[in-house]
């Protein structure tokens, strides 16, 4: 008698690990946008808002107070990391910008100029939060 093998996703362990790796990942996106909604999209709520939502998952979660410093500090991390990446996008856009101005002659600098005024709300990044050192 041959044994026949079972689909992965008939497998429980399979299907476990896959329902563990993706509730951990959108809570971790979860906990992402509500921390840091303010700098993705600014107008938003204030940056005290990462403080108060740490404050609610140290409660909802239990936490200690080891592991809410510990929390913390990945969560402070990673607002330096990303602050970090869009001076490097402002770095980037600025270089372009200029070796497209070398390229141009002094006619199409002007519009281009005119054009990037109209762009440029839509190309900016974000403002930083009030509270963020920069």
């Amino acid at each position: 008698m041959v044994a026949t093998e079972r689909a992965p996703w008939q497998n429980t362990r399979v299907v476990t690990t896959l329902l563990f790796i993706f509730l951990a990942g959108a809570s971790a996106g979860a906990l992402s946008m509500r921390l840091f909604h303010d700098k993705i999209h600014p107008g938003g709520k204030s940056r005290d808002q990462g403080r108060d939502a740490l404050q609610l998952f140290k409660a909802e979660l239990n936490l200690t107070s080891e592991q809410t410093d510990k929390i913390a500090i990945v969560l402070e991390d990673f607002r330096r990391y990303y602050g970090s990446l869009q001076d490097q996008l402002d770095d980037l856009r600025s270089t372009g910008k200029s070796r497209i101005l070398q390229i141009l002659n002094p006619e199409q600098r002007v519009k281009f100029e005119k054009r990037m005024t109209v762009l440029a709300p839509q190309l900016a990044p974000p403002p930083p939060p009030a509270n963020s050192p920069k």
